[in-house]
């Protein structure tokens, strides 16, 4: 077959037109299919509960089967994978929990977490609480430094597990405060919450939506909380600034991903129907009360910019003090 400089040209030109119009043509025909969510963590939690929620009023305004899947593995790693490595039509998401930022630097992926996938919303965040059970002295945070400072590695505090962002504040906040803790890691925040309600572990650290149900009951008491500000709930409990850490804040998070290449408009579509489903009263009051979620519903560039952030963040602390996976 001969090949003239015009046709060479020609085919060059077109080649990306050509890929742009399919893109258009199949942002016009979404959603055709089941569109399929993929919870990278098991039933329960907090990240489960937020797509289920999302779940009945974004298929009302899609007008499409939404089916919801829980693959868990590797702190979210496994999950998010399958959507990293699927097609880019609009039919697969991910709805990710914090540890997506962390787990680049704990595992080695099969995936780049920047370049693998498209972000599509930041949903919110909730600041990490610091309890104790009220059999042990502390009263704040710096009861705790005090008696670490005098006798090193006897204090100990439980976390979902090795890597997790409850760890990583931990590791930061000891650092910073010149005192070794010991870190007692679970499978979860049912065990870990487990043990501390027994008293078998000094402190723990979780989410607001971890903690809160169990610090109302008065089973633990807060000590210290990593928001920028106050937390209505815990009106009483210091911020991890207000105790002395400078510029110090430390997040919970939850967010929804896709593919990597998904034609921008239905990112948008998706994303405007996720949010108009959360802004449900119903729905945001459960997440703001239940979940102590503050919702963002922050645009694909508001996520990138967040998750950036975290992985810049959160990396140094896992590289320097050679944190490794459960």
């Amino acid at each position: 077959m001969n090949f003239t400089r015009r046709s060479l040209v020609t085919g060059t030109l077109a080649s990306p037109l050509a890929s742009v119009l399919a893109n258009v043509a199949r942002a016009q025909s979404w959603p055709s299919g089941i569109i399929k969510i993929i919870v990278p963590f098991p039933p329960g939690g907090s990240v489960d509960p937020i797509a289920r929620m999302a779940q009945p009023g974004m298929q009302k305004s899609l007008s499409a089967t939404m089916v919801i899947e829980n693959r868990p593995g590797s702190s979210g790693a496994l999950g998010t994978e399958i959507v990293a490595k699927s097609p880019p039509d609009g039919n697969t998401w991910v709805f990710v929990f914090d540890s997506h930022a962390v787990n680049p630097f704990l595992f080695d992926l099969n995936f780049d977490t920047v370049k693998d996938l498209a972000p599509v919303m930041l949903i919110g965040t909730a600041p990490n609480v610091l309890a104790t059970h009220p059999s042990r002295p502390y009263k704040t945070f710096a009861d705790v430094i005090a008696a670490a400072k005098q006798k090193p590695d006897t204090i100990t505090y439980a976390t979902i597990g090795s890597g997790s962002v409850g760890h990583l504040t931990m590791t930061l906040l000891s650092e910073r405060a010149g005192c070794k803790l010991v870190h007692v890691p679970y499978r979860g925040g049912g065990p870990a919450m487990n043990d501390a309600i027994a008293g078998h572990v000094d402190l723990i650290i979780g989410s607001a939506a971890l903690v809160m149900p169990q610090a109302n009951s008065k089973t633990i008491v807060p000590i210290l909380q990593t928001g920028k500000t106050r937390m209505p709930n815990f009106p009483d409990t210091q911020t991890a600034i207000e105790a002395g850490f400078t510029g110090f804040e430390s997040y919970a998070w939850w967010g929804v991903f896709a593919p990597a290449g998904t034609p921008k408009p239905i990112v948008e579509r998706f994303a405007a129907a996720l949010g108009d489903s959360l802004r449900d009263p119903v729905v945001s009051k459960t997440l703001t009360e239940s979940l102590q979620v503050s919702l963002i519903l922050g645009d694909a560039r508001e996520e990138a910019k967040f998750l950036g952030e975290q992985m810049a963040l959160w990396g140094p602390v896992v590289k320097e003090n050679n944190i490794k996976s459960d």
